[in-house]
């Protein structure tokens, strides 16, 4: 029987919004819109290249929690408060991803709550799926 496993990160927004920081049901890891902020609030990075590498930094300890890696990821989901970010994200995403090359969409245009964000990003992983990437 499957079971549905929640991983915190501790941060205070999960309680307040009701949300876990990833979720993994079977093989499955769905990794929440993530952002650049600490867990007191503190924004890291002061373009969307760096904001996007501390994002995918924070998304990997996630995966890590739930049993999967970076090398799992099947898709990625990039937000940024304006295309002009659009660059600084991707090169981040290319950067960590490299020859995984998951897929991919990114949505310019969006209002972010707070002050400071650039980026938010969502990742998916299925456990094993990079395996796969010898053959």
């Amino acid at each position: 029987m499957k079971k549905r496993q929640n991983i915190p990160s501790g941060s205070i927004w999960e309680e307040r919004a009701g949300y876990s920081r990833a979720v993994r049901f079977g093989d499955m890891v769905c990794v929440s819109g993530t952002t650049a902020s600490d867990e007191s609030g503190r924004v890291h990075g002061s373009d969307a290249r760096e904001q996007s590498l501390y994002i995918f930094r924070k998304i990997e300890r996630a995966l890590l929690q739930a049993g999967a890696s970076l090398n799992d990821v099947v898709r990625t989901r990039i937000y940024v408060s304006d295309l002009a970010h659009w660059e600084g994200a991707a090169y981040a995403h290319k950067e960590i991803f490299g020859d995984i090359m998951p897929a991919n969409t990114l949505i310019g245009g969006i209002h972010f709550p707070g002050t400071g964000y650039l980026v938010e990003i969502e990742a998916d992983a299925i456990i094993g799926a990079g395996a796969s990437q010898a053959e």
